[in-house]
This record gives C-alpha cells, sequence and structure tokens, in this order.
C-alpha cells in the first residue's frame, strides 16, 4: 500500500509541475496550451464509437467535459508515474537519475502524439495545428518538465 500512495504523490506532484510550466509558458511566452474540456469531450464521445474526431471543437458538447478531461489529466499523469516508479524499482534497481527520469519524460510525447492529437483532429504531432511547431515545442518542454518532476518526486518520497 505504501508504494501506491507513494506512486499517486509522485503523479500529482509531477503532473502539478507540469501544469504550473504550461500556465507559466502559456502566459509569459504565449505557447500554446491544452484545452482539457476538449479531452474531456473526446473521452465522453468515446462510448459511443467516436474515436477520431474533425476537430474535436465541432463534435457535440459532453456534460462535465471540462472536469472529465481535468481527471483524467492527472489520471495519466498517475498512470505515467507507476510506469516510472516500476522502471526505477526493476531496471534501476530502486537509483534513479535525472537522465534516465527525463528521457522516460520524453517518451510520454508519444501519446499526445500519435494518439491524443490525431484523435483530437489535429494530426500526428499536431500537424493541422494552428502552430504545430509551436505545440511540438510545447510538448517537448511539457514532457520534460513532467519528467524531471518524477524524478524530484521519487527523490522526495524515498528520503
Amino acid at each position: 500500500m505504501e508504494v501506491v500512495i507513494k506512486i499517486v504523490a509522485i503523479g500529482i506532484f509531477a503532473t502539478v509541475i507540469m501544469d504550473i510550466w504550461a500556465t507559466f509558458s502559456n502566459r509569459i511566452l504565449k505557447f500554446p496550451r491544452t484545452n482539457w474540456a476538449m479531452v474531456g469531450r473526446w473521452l465522453g464521445h468515446i462510448p459511443n464509437g467516436k474515436f477520431i474526431h474533425k476537430p474535436i471543437s465541432s463534435s457535440p458538447e459532453i456534460k462535465y467535459e471540462n472536469i472529465l478531461g481535468w481527471a483524467f489529466h492527472y489520471f495519466v499523469g498517475v498512470i505515467y508515474a507507476a510506469f516510472y516508479v516500476v522502471m526505477v524499482i526493476w531496471a534501476f534497481e530502486g537509483n534513479s537519475w535525472l537522465l534516465n527520469a527525463w528521457f522516460f519524460g520524453l517518451v510520454t510525447i508519444l501519446s499526445p502524439w500519435f494518439i491524443l492529437q490525431p484523435a483530437l483532429g489535429l494530426g500526428i504531432c499536431a500537424v493541422k495545428a494552428a502552430k504545430p511547431n509551436m505545440v511540438r515545442l510545447q510538448n517537448f518542454a511539457i514532457h520534460s518538465i513532467f519528467g524531471i518532476a518524477l524524478y524530484y518526486g521519487w527523490l522526495s518520497v524515498n528520503t
């Protein structure tokens, strides 16, 4: 049970740090920001058999889509933390270092680039976004920060 609590804490911590960066980079640097309501809308349409939208903004709204999207965002953060902790415990015998955490964070970019963004109608690697290079740069930054935050989360629950 203790490891589950640690995983949840690490996942929430890393996701919060990522969201702080996303807010800062959106307000100060004018980077694009994920609209979690659209992710909730996407999730809400999946039970009806609609997985790919062109674009998601043209699909009918789902009740509580913003809450659903944000909850999913944090759920995924905790799931990624679980994979990270398993990797650290089994592959690295409990020893984590910044480089493997950063690389793990970069690997998590694959989900939005090849699943979420195409499903929302943005295409692979957000090629159909208004500013695709800005989206990809923000993805790189956010997922790098998420990986680094996983590392510091791991250190904080194990000291």
